[in-house]
């Protein structure tokens, strides 16, 4: 195994020097990723195919509005008693800002992904070491917001509005599907993305989670004040791109939060589980 080099300057400070011992005791004990990287892509892309129709196969189409609708309100009412339910008056300040609109539908139609997997990249080729337990935590997480969805459909902010195409209902929260008015990727009004994607999988908020995960994956092993800067930085944008954008409410995120915290407590058990298991194989 390749010796792992960082952004580090040539004095790292105690934390860093801590690091890089358990590194080294990692990689001398044999802790590795274990599959080829064709392997790993191979393992991550097949559980996010299997993920995401386990996810879709019960689209808007044939899914509960009217369950939905009520477990929305039963999220504003219980943000209303925390004085947190402030989604609508966020997204009306910048509604009328479309170039600023616009910048964060592309952020939470592409950064979702593409951060996420730059990190399982990065620390595939650079800490082969840590990667295991972080590649483990991030599947678990995903898995786990599987239960959310299935459990507690939540129809999100943007279909509050006019709701009327999921069953009559009307409500008195004009968000706006900042995709469908300002431009984005894609739009969630079409006849097909409707029948195959699940419009209701808002709890928890992946989109959070994995923003999260990535901070939590890369901060230990950035060292400068910059990137670490960034990398803390990105869930917080995340977190305001999901509201701005009528995508999730505040509670979301801290369901995303659980299943996060979840996540990795499983993932690293399941790693941890897999190598000692192999180390008495081999």
């Amino acid at each position: 195994m390749s010796t792992c080099t960082t952004d580090a300057p040539s004095h790292p400070e105690q934390a860093d020097s801590r690091l890089d011992g358990r590194l080294r005791r990692l990689s001398e004990e044999g802790v590795g990723t274990g599959l080829h990287w064709w392997a790993e892509a191979l393992l991550v892309l097949s559980f996010y195919v299997v993920y995401s129709w386990s996810r879709n196969q019960f689209g808007s189409a044939t899914a509960h509005p009217t369950r939905a609708l009520d477990n929305a309100l039963l999220v504003i009412d219980f943000e209303k008693a925390l004085g947190l339910f402030q989604e609508l008056r966020i997204q009306e300040l910048f509604l009328d800002w479309t170039p600023f609109i616009q910048f964060w539908n592309l952020f939470y139609g592409t950064l979702h992904f593409g951060v996420t997997i730059f990190t399982l990249v990065w620390l595939y080729n650079r800490f082969p070491a840590l990667y295991p337990r972080w590649r483990s935590s991030f599947l678990c997480t995903t898995g786990l917001a599987l239960v959310g969805f299935s459990l507690f459909p939540l129809m999100p902010p943007r279909l509050l509005a006019d709701c009327g195409e999921f069953g009559g209902c009307l409500t008195t929260y004009p968000f706006v599907d900042t995709v469908s008015e300002a431009g984005g990727l894609w739009s969630f009004d079409s006849g097909t993305m409707q029948k195959v994607s699940n419009q209701f999988a808002a709890m928890p908020s992946l989109h959070f989670a994995w923003a999260s995960w990535c901070t939590l994956a890369l901060w230990p092993v950035l060292r400068r004040p910059s990137t670490r800067a960034l990398i803390v930085a990105y869930p917080v944008a995340t977190l305001f791109a999901v509201i701005v954008t009528g995508n999730h409410y505040w509670a979301d995120a801290l369901g995303g939060i659980v299943a996060l915290g979840a996540g990795v407590l499983l993932g690293r058990t399941l790693a941890d589980s897999w190598h000692r298991w192999s180390s008495r194989s081999a």
